[in-house]
C-alpha cells in the first residue's frame, strides 16, 4: 500500500468514526449534530446544512461501498470550501461582463 492510499484509509476512518458518534447522538438533527462534528458548517444556512450533511453521508456510504476514500474525501472538501467562501461573503452576484454580448470571428 503506497503512502497516499494509506492517508485516504485514514481519512475514509476518521470520518467514519465521526459518522458513527454523529449517528448514536440523539440531540437535534442530522445537520445539527454533523454541525458540531464540523464547526465550519455553521457558515452554511440551515438549508444549506441539511443538504450537506446528506451529501457527505450518501458519499460516505458510497466511498464504504467501493473501498475508495476519495468519494468522501471530494465531497468533505467540496462543502468546506463553500463554508469558507460563504464566510467570506464570497456571494453569488452579477457579473456584468457576462451580460454583454460580444461577438468574434470563428477561428
Amino acid at each position: 500500500m503506497s503512502q497516499r492510499d494509506a492517508d485516504s484509509r485514514e481519512q475514509l476512518l476518521q470520518f467514519a468514526a465521526q459518522l458513527i458518534a454523529v449517528a448514536i447522538d440523539d440531540r437535534g438533527s442530522l445537520a445539527d449534530r454533523m454541525a458540531n462534528a464540523y464547526p465550519w458548517m455553521l457558515a452554511l444556512s440551515r438549508a444549506d446544512r441539511e443538504r450537506c450533511a446528506h451529501d457527505l453521508v450518501d458519499a460516505a456510504r458510497a466511498s464504504f461501498a467501493i473501498g475508495q476514500a476519495h468519494v468522501i474525501a471530494a465531497e468533505l472538501t467540496s462543502w468546506r470550501e463553500t463554508a469558507s467562501a460563504l464566510a467570506a461573503e464570497m456571494k453569488d452576484s452579477p457579473v456584468d461582463w457576462l451580460d454583454d454580448e460580444m461577438p468574434v470571428e470563428r477561428p
